[in-house]
């Protein structure tokens, strides 16, 4: 009997873990869940694997490939566990990370009571080499071997394993950063390195140095991890299979090649989802959408437009800025497990400090001790008493208990406290759709909410009231979106050369040579993941201001098409481009104005090996009468403290058909997720399965 072909996407949780797999030959899709398992992530991945592969009857030896989406780096950086690390900057720079941006968060009014947060590498633990560069790369003082070695010395003696290097220009030129890394690795062979001109060759001393620690300091758990998985995938199916990582930019990458840039993984799960989403909503033909990922511990929020999550080079994670390109996600803690809790003026909040997924809120009865957002869903009657259609039951009575305890502390009746925790959480994440829409000069009205994740869609009707937003798409199966975005991933590489020039003054061959030289760098890459030349795609983008700004935009340039070089119909191009899109963002551009000159900054290409996207299967419609068919029974639940309990019927959304519509109040239940539909909204099912959710006032 001949192999089936089967493509399984991993995303690991930290409460879960979803697997979803795609059968290439009849575009079957089936998707299921298992625990997580945090002391050895790689434990819950290959009984995820078994999992799914029993549930399709196949073997091992029917996996084509496997894509994963990680937490292992974000964990790492938003827990601020960073060991022993050390940096090597050039000499007179010791203190860049201590100086950083000297900017204060909140504003100036903030700076008498904020304290700096601890730095990612203490000032002791910071070495120097002399020798110079400008920023054109060529070479003022000569690198001093003595003292690259003496550095090397001192951290081999300290046992300091993980170092950063990134020295003064290195963009523009890495030779003095490859002589310190020989170095490194004959006086000190255990050391792992990461150098600056291979992690960002771009300017911004401090941005291009906590990029380059960064990328130190996930490298050794990243590198164990997924050499962990790889091993065990090989011991499970019997042979190599291709096993590729999700990176913050969109695209995936081979294990073998992430273990070389580790820091392209730090936003590797939330990226998924946003992908997952935007082809759901592309599909549905919504070309405008802001994505609801909702989980345990938090919430990520994104934009897509036209099918294509939004980029952002000035990411942070955790505590530490990371220049490298990412989807622009906006993370909050505001999870189901979120904590509410009283301040010491007496007023209540909600997060971001979560109980997770143990001891787990008080409905868990795991030992959990304090009320959290689950809680106040349970008791309202939002969510059934179970989870995972009853696999996991809930203690609403403790979850009562504990809720009543805080209304009591704020003199409210124990209903007004229960909604009182879900309005702050619903706020929370709108301020953070607010964070990656209108503060990116975009009209939210004319956005569709996508919600998914375990808890997303929980306040969905809220936040429409709230942002005013055009309404809500739920997609089938919500909880499993970041695991099928992971099959809906191209191969992607970015590289980026930093050549400031004013547009007047730019030497086109100079600029052609470096898009070229990018390019070359990109289709090497390709080749080695396994893209014959034409499947080879190309993305440009430069870096552009005015000049004298301290921010850039990244405009699309042309396409590298046949004979299409640099002159100046392309320069002039760019322009445009940059005009109309910095007028989108800020409301204003300098268009005509000779006075105002235009200044490239940053060069940029990425490399693209495309895959085979599974196919979204459509719905049939239904006979029948939605009442008849798919109420499953009634249940009290409250929607509004002021309104108290009202009689709701609850639907089970496998028996929707297409075409099905039906008004709030209503609960929709699934799996593995709970859609509390309020009054005045009305819900259709359209051919692909998703619920759309609308006001009725706005039909």
């Amino acid at each position: 009997m001949s192999n089936r072909r089967i493509r399984i996407g991993i995303d690991t949780g930290g409460t879960f873990t979803d697997v979803v797999a795609f059968d290439e030959d009849s575009g079957e899709l089936v998707t299921t869940k298992t625990p997580s398992t945090p002391g050895n992530p790689a434990d819950g991945f290959i009984a995820g694997i078994e999992k799914i592969l029993g549930i399709v009857g196949a073997a091992g030896e029917d996996i084509t490939a496997v894509s994963h989406g990680t937490t292992v780096a974000t964990n790492k950086l938003l827990e601020g566990k960073v060991e022993a690390l050390g940096f090597i900057t050039t000499e007179g720079y010791e203190f860049m990370l201590e100086i950083a941006r000297q900017s204060v968060p909140d504003g100036y009014g903030n700076s008498y009571f904020w304290v700096k947060p601890d730095r990612i590498v203490p000032a002791d633990r910071v070495r120097t080499v002399g020798g110079r560069l400008d920023f054109t790369g060529a070479e003022v003082r000569p690198f001093d071997e003595e003292s690259a070695v003496a550095a090397a010395r001192w951290f081999r003696d300290r046992g300091i394993t993980t170092i950063g290097v990134c020295l003064l220009h290195a963009y523009a030129n890495d030779e003095h950063e490859l002589r310190l890394r020989e170095i490194l690795r004959r006086e000190h062979p255990e050391a792992v390195v990461s150098i600056s001109s291979e992690v960002l060759r771009e300017y911004r001393e401090y941005e291009r140095s906590m990029t380059t620690l960064v990328d130190a300091a996930v490298k050794p758990n990243v590198s164990r991890y997924v050499n962990n998985i790889s091993e065990r995938l090989v011991g499970f199916t019997g042979n190599e299979i291709p096993f590729y990582v999700m990176k913050s930019n969109g695209g995936v990458l081979s294990a073998d090649e992430v273990v070389h840039q580790p820091i392209t993984t730090v936003l590797s799960g939330p990226a998924a989802g946003a992908l997952g989403a935007a082809l759901i909503a592309k599909v549905a033909g919504f070309p405008k959408i802001l994505t609801c990922d909702g989980g345990g511990t938090s919430t990520d929020v994104s934009v897509v437009l036209d099918g294509e999550p939004t980029l952002t080079t000035e990411g942070t994670v955790g505590a530490y800025p990371s220049k490298i390109p990412m989807i622009d996600v906006v993370t909050v803690g505001a999870g189901g497990g979120s904590i509410a809790w009283l301040s010491p003026e007496g007023t209540l909040k909600v997060g971001p400090h979560s109980a997770g997924a143990d001891p787990g809120p008080l409905c868990y009865a795991k030992g959990g001790t304090q009320p959290t957002i689950t809680d106040a869903h349970v008791t309202l009657g939002r969510i059934p008493p179970h989870l995972l259609g009853g696999e996991i039951p809930l203690d609403v009575d403790a979850a009562r208990a504990g809720i009543a305890d805080l209304a009591g502390k704020l003199g409210v009746d124990f209903e007004r406290c229960a909604t009182g925790i879900l309005e702050i959480s619903a706020w929370n994440q709108a301020n953070a759709l607010r964070q990656v829409s209108v503060k990116r000069g975009l009209d939210v009205r004319d956005f569709m909410l996508t919600t998914f994740g375990g808890s997303g869609s929980l306040l969905a009707c809220r936040l429409v009231d709230i942002l005013d937003l055009a309404g809500v798409v739920v997609p089938p199966n919500p909880g499993n979106v970041s695991a099928f975005g992971l099959l809906t991933v191209d191969v992607k590489n970015d590289y980026v050369q930093t050549h400031v020039a004013k547009e007047s003054a730019l030497d086109h061959a100079a600029v052609q040579g470096i898009l070229d030289d990018l390019t070359d760098r990109a289709r090497e890459a390709l080749a080695k993941e396994g893209f014959t030349p034409e499947q080879h795609r190309f993305q440009r983008t430069i870096d552009v201001r005015y000049v004298g700004q301290a921010f850039e935009v990244r405009v699309a340039a042309p396409e590298a098409s046949d004979g299409q070089s640099v002159d100046a119909a392309y320069v002039a191009q760019v322009a445009d481009t940059f005009h109309a899109e910095h007028r989108q963002l800020y409301g204003y551009d300098f268009r005509g104005d000779a006075t105002q000159q235009v200044e490239w900054v940053n060069l940029r290409v990425t490399g693209i090996g495309p895959i085979t996207r599974p196919e979204i299967p459509t719905l049939d419609k239904a006979d029948g009468s939605v009442e008849e068919r798919a109420v499953r029974g009634r249940r009290p639940v409250c929607f509004d403290a002021d309104h108290g309990y009202v009689d709701t019927p609850v639907i089970w959304r496998g028996d929707l058909g297409a075409g099905d519509t039906f008004s709030g109040p209503a609960i929709v239940e699934e799996f593995g997720s709970t859609i509390p539909v309020h009054p005045g909204f009305e819900v259709v099912v359209d051919d692909w399965a998703n619920l759309v959710i609308r006001k009725e006032s706005g039909r």
